[in-house]
């Protein structure tokens, strides 16, 4: 899978094993993104990245990677895991993925409902 940020200085590659694809719906994740950010996530090592990422930690507990010319929301990464989330609307073309899950639903806003079925998870 390919991908790339809104104005093409940042593309990756996943060539790995794709898991986890779920949409957060966390405060952070909703303010940067202006809604949900959907991401699955792959071994760091299996994720070839080309352009001037700029990592942003809102949290304590993990680092956000964007582009520092469009603000694209391209990757999360935890401090304590080796592999690395990216979002699903970056990749370029059909992804052949399949949504699995909503996270954070706990922090999701109050303006939309999650209907589809998919498991939530607090």
């Amino acid at each position: 899978m390919n991908g790339s940020c809104a104005c093409g200085q940042i593309t990756f590659t996943v060539t790995g094993p794709v898991q986890g694809v779920s949409v957060c719906h966390c405060t952070t994740c909703r303010k940067m993104s202006g809604f949900a950010w959907s991401s699955a996530y792959a071994p760091e090592e299996a994720i070839a990245i080309s352009g001037p990422v700029r990592w942003f930690e809102a949290t304590p507990a993990a680092r956000r990677g964007l582009c520092p010319t469009c603000g694209a929301f391209l990757f999360w990464q935890a401090h304590d895991e080796d592999t690395l989330s990216f979002a699903l609307g970056a990749l370029d073309g059909p992804t052949g993925l399949t949504l699995e899950k909503h996270i954070f639903t706990g922090e999701k806003g109050d303006y939309y409902t999650l209907a589809d079925g998919l498991p939530q998870k607090d």
